[in-house]
């Protein structure tokens, strides 16, 4: 059971982690510094591991921690797409589909909480989706030039963009139906 703990190790390198967004978001739109944005997003999977890892090793997974991790997750999805979208490294329709999929989530939350529910555990389709896109984009941002690596991480940076934004949706979808199934099978709760 998640504590109410603030000041963690877990929490901070999280924190830290979520200041790598507009980070990254400048060195790919101001100075188009690749190799440093790319860099900052391979920090912030290296943290994005570390985090959940040590939070469980050292006894302090919290409330915060389980908010934290899973925003700092879709704010770099946010801000590559954007980022990506804007260098037009992707089309338009990719940086709208996956915000648009958790636009989808957040409004269910209000549902849930009609239920004593503030979210849904994360399943492995959910991970899965994530783990392909966030190989993808930074392949895609690697293959915006020219030669064979640049071919071969655009090829690459391709096949984890289509499955995960398919897993995405998929995954979202499977959320859907769990909170369907939640507002049938459990009664509401009422707040005293």
């Amino acid at each position: 059971m998640a504590a109410h703990r603030v000041l963690t190790l877990p929490n901070l390198i999280s924190f830290v982690r979520v200041l790598g967004v507009p980070l990254f978001l400048w060195l790919v739109l101001g100075p188009e510094a690749d190799v440093l944005a790319l860099v900052v997003l391979m920090l912030s999977g290296v943290t994005d591991f570390l985090d959940g890892w040590l939070a469980r090793r050292l006894d302090q997974t919290s409330e915060l921690g389980e908010l934290l991790d899973p925003i700092a997750d879709r704010l770099y999805i946010l801000a590559v797409v954007v980022g990506l979208a804007m260098r037009d490294i992707i089309p338009w329709w990719v940086a709208l589909c996956l915000p648009l999929r958790d636009l989808l989530l957040w409004g269910l939350v209000p549902l849930l909480r009609t239920r004593g529910y503030s979210a849904l555990p994360v399943h492995f389709l959910g991970k899965a989706a994530t783990f392909n896109l966030l190989y993808a984009f930074p392949l895609l941002l690697l293959g915006d030039g020219d030669g064979t690596v640049a071919t071969l991480a655009q090829v690459f940076g391709w096949a984890f963009a289509l499955w995960g934004i398919g897993l995405y949706w998929w995954a979202g979808v499977l959320y859907a139906w769990q909170v369907r199934t939640l507002l049938v099978t459990t009664e509401r709760r009422t707040h005293a």
